[in-house]
């Protein structure tokens, strides 16, 4: 799409840009497009460096630790459903709940 732009095409989209955006706001337009394009790059960097990181192997296995819990220490516990919930406060001879 962009390879068809000629010399002509460019003046006339500046121009409309010009136009539309004024001459005032085009440097903090193009210094916010310039400082945009440099954190786009930065990150598109950081993760080529994360995924060459994670491919290559480590030179020592992380360490697993196979310590007991303290004495005092509570069992992570998994959320109910909402089914569960209904089930555990139904009563259980077959009544209803009074409202």
């Amino acid at each position: 799409m962009l390879q068809n732009l000629g010399g002509w095409h460019l003046v006339i989209l500046l121009v409309i840009v010009l136009v539309v955006f004024g001459a005032a706001k085009l440097p903090a337009l193009a210094k916010s497009i310039g400082q945009s394009a440099r954190v786009l790059k930065g990150e598109m960097r950081g993760l080529r460096e994360d995924d060459a990181a994670a491919t290559t192997p480590a030179a020592t296995a992380p360490a697993t630790s196979t310590a007991a819990a303290p004495v005092g220490a509570v069992a992570p516990v998994a959320p109910l459903a909402a089914d569960d919930v209904r089930h555990a406060a139904a009563p259980q001879n077959g009544s209803t709940p009074a409202a």
